[in-house]
């Protein structure tokens, strides 16, 4: 009931918000950061005084940005949005996730990702969903339920996966629009986004999509297949027409680091309406990951500059960007293991990662409270940060010593969907990797400066001192 009313209230409010800022954008968007700043304690104060300046600086591409989502996005999308992302999930879920972590002295998640299913239309290079087959499912009430618990928790950002979760869009249009106080991302091909689904959105008004693409049509195609990058294109002049938010999801890998970083790449998704990007290092997950794909340590400290470039409020682009890989020292190291986020796949296993395909636990045998609770998860919590250098963040790729040890001490289980990996065999991928990086990491992080992030480990608790007397 209290939610209800927040957000019947924030709807409102917030109509009034982008007609006041309608009249005078600058002006009017300066005096309610003004208003928020008094209110908003909980947010560091340094960043309204970065919002501020931003408005005040016609040149600050996140000025652009915010006044390009104003223009381009249905306007009801924009403002369900923010209530949905902003008022539920950013206020009242972070206040309760960092509560609940007090509370129950366990890892509580920011963000749950799913896959609906194991199903994919697509066959790309690198990636296991396309080996899984069309059998396994979670069913409506299997991801009703795991919307419900997270909740309870705090959690009200979901991030949907696969396969390719829009096989399954009717049942996430219905969960979505069940769930007016929770934001839903998914991560699409592309391939199934059709007018239908954009009114759909439009409806509901807490859905994003992500759409996956690596570069022009040739870099694209080479992994993605013929005629993918012809499809995505498509789809995306479709959803700037109708007026829906949307970004792109993109891969790097040895062999397309230049083509996803070009200016002419991301000139051509800005002007076809895309407002975000996300960015993932190849993982060389499944027995039959090449990796030799895995980025080269010069790739990755390029990566690592070429970000914050980007994000430069003067030498970046009007696009909002993020390196899960690179920008680990923005979130205190690894966020798996239900720190910020953990993963559920198709046959309902609870893993620590989308890319750690281990688990103790399954949504049809425990909660997930339970899980956050199991050996597993709280080996995260215990090990975590796994190295005190933020650009080594990963138990797997950087750290696979780490992922070995927590494997075999915590008894879980492989949960590939198509042939078991035991934990040496992934690791093996890794280990050239994370000792040519080792010594670029370290050369990076002792010559830049990084963010204070006041991060609470287990370590830093009464517990975790406890445990090294």
């Amino acid at each position: 009931m209290e939610h209800a009313l927040t957000h019947f209230v924030a709807d409102k409010a917030l109509s009034r918000i982008l007609k006041y800022i309608d009249k005078a954008p600058e002006k009017n968007l300066l005096k309610i950061l003004n208003v928020a700043e008094k209110h908003f304690k909980m947010f560091p104060q340094k960043n309204f005084k970065k919002m501020k300046a931003a408005v005040n600086d016609k040149d600050n591409v996140y000025m652009q940005l915010a006044k390009n989502i104003l223009s381009d996005i249905d306007r009801d999308l924009v403002k369900s949005l923010l209530v949905s992302m902003g008022v539920h999930a950013g206020y009242y879920g972070t206040k309760t996730v960092r509560a609940n972590r007090d509370k129950y002295n366990c890892n509580i998640p920011f963000t749950i990702l799913f896959d609906p299913t194991s199903a994919c239309n697509l066959n790309c290079k690198g990636c296991w969903a396309a080996e899984y087959g069309h059998s396994l499912q979670l069913s409506l009430d299997e991801m009703r339920s795991i919307v419900k618990q997270g909740r309870e928790l705090g959690t009200h950002f979901y991030m949907l996966t696969g396969g390719e979760p829009l096989i399954r869009k009717d049942d996430i249009v219905t969960l979505a629009g069940e769930n007016p106080e929770c934001t839903f991302l998914i991560y699409t091909n592309a391939t199934l986004i059709d007018k239908k689904l954009c009114d759909d959105i439009k409806r509901c008004g807490n859905i994003t999509l992500a759409l996956s693409i690596e570069g022009d049509e040739c870099s694209n195609d080479a992994r993605r297949g013929d005629g993918a990058y012809k499809t995505t294109i498509e789809a995306m002049e479709l959803l700037k027409k109708e007026g829906i938010l949307f970004g792109i999801s993109v891969c790097y890998t040895r062999q397309n680091v230049g083509d996803v970083t070009s200016d002419e790449f991301l000139d051509k998704m800005i002007n076809l309406g895309v407002k975000y990007a996300f960015y993932f290092n190849f993982m060389p997950v499944g027995k039959n990951a090449d990796k030799e794909l895995i980025p080269t340590p010069s790739q990755r400290k390029y990566m690592y500059f070429w970000m914050k470039k980007m994000r430069n409020s003067h030498t970046g682009k009007p696009l909002f960007v993020m390196d899960f890989q690179d920008d680990g020292e923005y979130v205190g190291g690894c966020i798996a293991g239900g720190r910020n986020y953990f993963h559920i796949n198709s046959k309902g296993d609870i893993e620590p990662c989308v890319f750690i395909h281990y688990s103790d636990s399954n949504i049809r045998t425990d909660t997930l409270f339970e899980a956050l609770n199991k050996p597993l998860f709280m080996a995260y919590r215990k090990g975590q940060p796994f190295n005190d250098n933020h650009l080594m963040p990963c138990p797997m790729l950087e750290n696979p010593q780490i992922l070995r040890k927590i494997i075999k001490e915590t008894g879980a289980k492989s949960t590939d969907l198509v042939s078991q990996e035991t934990v040496d065999e992934l690791c093996s991928k890794c280990d050239d990797f994370s000792i040519a990086w080792a010594p670029v990491a370290k050369e990076i992080w002792e010559t830049t400066t990084h963010p204070k992030t006041h991060t609470q480990y287990y370590r830093d608790t009464p517990e975790g001192k406890g445990e090294k007397i």
